[in-house]
């Protein structure tokens, strides 16, 4: 018996035991309306999601070319839009999530309006809008369900055949999909980390990300004055959130463990070594320090710790932050992340400063010689300039192989002049699209690269395509820029939002309207809706 007609099954049982009181509930409509909500709390798609990604995890672990992907999404509108066009393009939502993005967060989503990526916008925010993403992608699976059965009753009224639609009800794929949630380095102690993880999973995260930053410090991964924090204190924070997860009852949480120190030089303090070649002493010998021979070198206020056997004084700035050692970057990124692993987390992110699958592959191959499955979360971030590294990265390529490469802009005299559009159809620009294109398989398969992500691509859509829309629209081309640009465009994409009432509820809303009150329904559809003309 398919699920469909075992729940009218199951809802004709309950309302005949309700005698009198239940007449005037029709059975099936109940049945429509149970399905159409399949998830009636967040810890509910929290648990969902949590083994779809164990599942994606496991099918990377045996094949690195089954990579995952999503965007970042500031809105549950553009999440919802994103999750329907990849269901109608691909035809199943398997391997899509959805990444949400502080940067995002802060920059729209702050009452106090946009503030750069330094965890000062609310943290409630980001458990309010996991929220609203999910009541997004639950009120598709509505919109399309109810289209289902509109056409079930039609074929029914029409006497035709409806086990086609019976099976595709049965089989429907729901547009909830995990939700990677950035929750920035905590923002706070591990106890506010704990109880904002809370908030963020039972709003539906399955996944959390954090970094090793200070809190009160927090920078965007691509900028500079980042500063981190001790081994003890970040894994502290990953206690937390695992704890958070088995609370609430969400075994399969993931946990992403974020480090930045690829590009942090400083530190707020230093751990306490209790015995030799501990994570507090590993930490403390990559600090820069000055040898001390007389203690008169010591002025007042400053300190002096002894490494190796010697007296050494950490270089401290004049805000009281330490400095690292230059070089020891890629070792820092070694131990962060095996020490993050053993300590319970599931995915790695390296914050990189620039899209390079060479460099990427080895900080993982010395990762993983010590955690063997180790694997990535990577930022496909809008901060890099795609088309000039990977220009640089053809133009390398180009001299390697002997080609003549004096008809391009030497990029070590001015890097920029690679941007050229005239360049675009050269043999390098070529090279570059191809290099760029393969990125994600080459970075999953060479890379360790489980999850590709962009942070803030729907950031930028939305700046673009209202600044096109707006120049033609308030210049020259007055309506044709909203008709040519974005109307046409959307019906000859078969878009679902050219019917905007439609996407908004409208249809879904006349149709419980029928439940509720039948023929006396007050319904906005007709022939009078002035949808009917797309």
């Amino acid at each position: 018996m398919s699920n469909y007609q075992s729940q009218i099954d199951r809802f004709t049982t309950l309302c005949a035991t309700k005698t009198h009181n239940w007449q005037s509930i029709n059975p099936e409509y109940a049945s429509r309306m149970h399905l159409q909500n399949r998830f009636k709390t967040g810890l509910d798609i929290a648990k969902y999601t949590a083994k779809i990604m164990r599942e994606d995890m496991a099918r990377y672990d045996a094949d690195p070319a089954q990579y995952t992907q999503s965007l970042g999404c500031w809105h549950g509108f553009t999440a919802q839009q994103m999750m329907m066009a990849i269901k109608r393009h691909q035809k199943t939502t398997k391997g899509a999530y959805v990444y949400l993005s502080g940067w995002m967060v802060a920059a729209l989503r702050s009452e106090f309006g946009p503030l750069p990526d330094q965890s000062m916008h609310e943290k409630t925010a980001v458990p309010k809008l996991i929220e609203e993403i999910y009541t997004f992608l639950k009120q598709a699976d509505a919109r399309e369900l109810d289209h289902l059965y509109k056409a079930l009753d039609t074929a029914k009224l029409n006497g035709q055949d409806t086990s086609q639609l019976q099976l595709e009800i049965d089989n429907f794929e729901t547009h909830i999909v995990p939700i990677i949630a950035d929750i920035d380095a905590g923002f706070g102690n591990e106890e506010a980390t704990y109880l904002l993880a809370k908030q963020m999973i039972e709003a539906g995260a399955c996944a959390i990300q954090i970094e090793n930053q200070v809190s009160d410090a927090k920078q965007c991964g691509h900028q500079a004055g980042k500063v981190t924090v001790p081994h003890e204190d970040f894994l502290a924070k990953i206690n937390a959130v695992r704890y958070a997860f088995l609370e609430l009852g969400i075994e399969d949480g993931i946990i992403v463990a974020r480090t930045d120190s690829l590009g942090a030089s400083l530190t707020q303090k230093i751990p306490v070594s209790k015995q030799p070649g501990d994570i507090a002493s590993q930490y403390t010998a990559f600090l820069d320090t000055q040898p001390i021979v007389d203690l008169d070198q010591l002025t007042d206020g400053e300190m002096a710790i002894k490494l190796e056997g010697k007296l050494q004084k950490p270089v401290r700035l004049d805000n009281g932050l330490y400095q690292f050692k230059e070089g020891t970057e890629k070792d820092r990124v070694v131990l962060d992340c095996v020490t993050s692993l053993q300590a319970g987390a599931d995915l790695l992110w390296i914050e990189t400063e620039k899209p390079n699958v060479d460099q990427i592959a080895e900080l993982v191959n010395r990762i993983r010689e010590q955690v063997p499955n180790a694997k990535l979360v990577y930022n496909n971030s809008p901060s890099f300039n795609w088309t000039l590294k990977f220009r640089e990265q053809a133009y390398e390529t180009l001299k390697a192989q002997g080609k003549d490469i004096s008809v391009y802009p030497d990029p070590t005299v001015d890097p920029k002049a690679l941007m050229a559009p005239e360049l675009d159809t050269t043999e390098l620009a070529q090279i570059a699209d191809e290099k760029v294109k393969s990125f994600q398989l080459d970075g999953a398969t060479q890379a360790g690269i489980f999850h590709h992500l962009i942070t803030l691509p729907t950031y930028h859509t939305v700046a673009l395509s209202t600044d096109i829309l707006a120049e033609g629209y308030f210049g020259e081309l007055g309506m044709l820029a909203y008709v040519r640009d974005v109307q046409r465009q959307e019906i000859r994409r078969e878009q679902a939002s050219v019917k905007h009432q439609d996407l908004a509820g409208s249809n879904i809303g006349d149709t419980h309207k029928e439940y509720f009150s039948g023929d006396n329904a007050l319904k906005a559809g007709g022939e009078a809706n002035t949808m009917n003309q797309f």
